[in-house]
């Protein structure tokens, strides 16, 4: 039975779901640190008073920094097709995001000055109970003793930074480039198994951008973690961005364009590449407001949704 909590400056709020919130009888200050005292959660969800709107608190992140953020790429077959690629084909392939990235589920993403097309790309985020060590081989049936809760995650994309300098880590780690929440969905074996119904939404506007399930995936968490385990340790309180699905701003040219492209020389390449792309209306722009929720069809698992305005980067002063 999944448990949803929250966090806030106040501190973890385990969550109903009419949306009323009972305080976590914790003053652990570390998501590593709650989901090792399970009891208090657990305390908090029995309790038949107390219970209250949320009213003016800010939430916050509920994974807390420093941590490691790791993401998949190119990790849904609908995603595979828009970037070009063949899904049957793509390999397990993972990349570093900076944890100071990381911001909450209601706060301003901040568009640098220098970036022009920042894109969006909502994503299950599974957030580790207990350490993943070298060489651990990951099955479905034991995968809940590593993935302890869930969390919806946006994962930023400055494309501009990305694709010239093929760099993944600076162009998706600017502050505020991954939103996370609003709620730390705490699961069990039970709920694991439910994962392939998760349904993807990202929004921009209340235009619907990505609308997908898990069951695209191409490589499922259990191999996934067992790919990462190969050269990576994961602690408690880390998190997995598993892959967005189709629908994001940037997609493949195709072919025709691609190979016209690779004639041309490297810098008219970018110029007409980009040139193409400040015509594209789907990049986030100051004033957008992104939301982004994850959940089954039937409520039975349910991460909320995240509401984050698009703002440029204040001048720096001189």
């Amino acid at each position: 039975m999944s448990t949803a909590v929250v966090r806030t400056r106040e501190g973890w709020w385990v969550q109903r779901a009419d949306g009323r919130v009972h305080p976590v009888g914790t003053d652990v200050a570390t998501t590593a640190d709650l989901l090792a005292d399970r009891v208090a959660v657990e305390e908090a969800e029995r309790s038949d008073d107390s219970w209250e709107d949320l009213g003016s608190r800010e939430l916050l992140s509920p994974v807390t920094t420093p941590c490691r953020v790791v993401a998949q790429m190119v990790n849904y077959r609908s995603h595979a097709i828009d970037s070009g690629f063949n899904p049957d084909l793509v390999p397990t392939t993972f990349f570093r995001k900076a944890s100071g990235s990381v911001s909450g589920p209601a706060e301003e993403i901040i568009r640098p000055g220098h970036v022009h097309l920042l894109d969006y790309e909502v994503e299950l985020g599974l957030v580790f109970g207990a350490p993943l060590p070298l060489d651990t081989d990951v099955t479905t049936a034991t995968l809940g003793q590593y993935v302890a809760a869930l969390v919806v995650a946006n994962d930023i994309s400055a494309r501009d930074v990305q694709l010239p300098k093929t760099q993944f880590y600076e162009s998706k780690s600017y502050p505020t480039f991954t939103p996370l929440g609003p709620r730390l969905l705490l699961v069990d074996e039970h709920d694991l198994a439910s994962l392939e119904r998760l349904r993807l939404v990202c929004a921009v506007n209340g235009e619907v951008r990505q609308d997908s399930s898990t069951a695209e995936m191409i490589t499922k968490p259990d191999r996934a973690l067992t790919a990462l385990a190969r050269f990576q340790t994961m602690a408690p309180g880390d998190v997995l961005l598993t892959g967005t699905p189709g629908g994001t701003a940037l997609r493949s040219p195709g072919k025709a364009l691609e190979l016209i492209g690779s004639l041309l020389p490297p810098e008219k390449k970018w110029k007409t590449f980009f040139a193409r792309q400040a015509k594209n209306p789907a990049y986030l722009k100051p004033g957008d407001m992104v939301t982004a929720s994850i959940s089954t069809p039937d409520g039975s698992l349910d991460l909320g949704t995240q509401r984050t305005p698009v703002r440029a980067a204040t001048a720096r002063a001189l």
